[in-house]
């Protein structure tokens, strides 16, 4: 079983971006070399809906961040680790899975299956070299399931309120009475904070797929090092998730950092700037194994 460290989240945060405090990154990473931000670029693929990516060439270990259910990549977390890379010279990519954002396709349409070939055809096609994923909410569950089927781009992941098995687990858990009026509706309303209609709908197929996709059930093939991040005030996706996939991932390089105050979103500043500095911290070890 891989050992799981619970590491405080207070440590040194202010001082993150304070190039002169002890807990600072080197100058060399902020030098004022300010290049052009990315800008909207579409990827063709052979009989599937084009994918809308913005990417930032640079040094390797890349930096790949997976959005969440419904989301996009122009969020507060996406934008900032653009910067960051930037800042550091190491390349970055960030896209839309289909049918969502500016990516071709049907968001109703979509499937775990779906995303996780979209987030393959990234790795494959746009990516160059090892990459770090970044998975937020349901890009944590993708993320996984990429560098199971990608071990030789993976070279290592932070999951951010990690949402693995989550939509299977919890429409499972439901009562039986509710689960078959579900079904013969033909689809699961949740109540949500985080759509414009205030509910997520998920019909009986999504579902059923989704347990395909299920890695919650068996030891997890990664062996890359991981790192996830989760708030204690998640009303969305339970912390105790970071901690079952911790469990079951055997790499023996797995922390668990939970934020005491954090939301399911985790966009606060020092959020972010914890993200930031896990992301750096990782991108030191990679480099000095090389």
């Amino acid at each position: 079983m891989a050992a799981v460290a619970l590491r405080s989240c207070r440590r040194g945060l202010s001082q993150l971006f304070n190039i002169g405090g002890p807990a600072a990154l080197s100058s060399r990473r902020f030098e004022e070399d300010r290049r052009h931000k990315s800008t909207v670029q579409y990827a063709s693929r052979t009989e599937l809906p084009k994918l809308a990516y913005r990417r930032v060439k640079g040094k390797s270990p890349g930096v790949i961040f997976l959005p969440g259910y419904g989301s996009n990549m122009n969020g507060q977390k996406a934008e900032a680790l653009e910067e960051f890379c930037l800042s550091l010279g190491h390349s970055y990519l960030r896209f839309d899975y289909t049918g969502h954002g500016a990516s071709e396709g049907v968001f109703a349409e979509g499937t775990i299956g779906t995303w996780k070939k979209d987030v393959l055809f990234v790795l494959d096609e746009l990516a160059e070299g090892p990459q770090i994923l970044v998975g937020y909410s349901i890009g944590g569950w993708l993320m996984l399931l990429a560098a199971i089927a990608r071990p030789e781009k993976t070279a290592a992941l932070v999951g951010i309120s990690t949402a693995a098995d989550h939509i299977v687990t919890s429409f499972n858990s439901l009562p039986l009475e509710s689960r078959k009026e579900f079904e013969e509706k033909g689809e699961w309303t949740v109540p949500t904070k985080h759509s414009e209609d205030g509910i997520y709908r998920f019909n009986m197929n999504f579902l059923r797929e989704a347990q395909n996709h299920c890695v919650l059930h068996s030891p997890i093939p990664i062996t890359c090092p991981v790192r996830l991040i989760h708030g204690l005030k998640d009303e969305d996706v339970p912390w105790h998730i970071s901690m079952q996939v911790a469990e079951r991932i055997i790499s023996q390089d797995v922390d668990v950092i939970l934020r005491r105050q954090g939301q399911h979103r985790m966009s606060d500043k020092d959020d972010i700037k914890l993200m930031v500095y896990t992301i750096d911290d990782l991108i030191d070890k990679l480099t000095t194994m090389v």
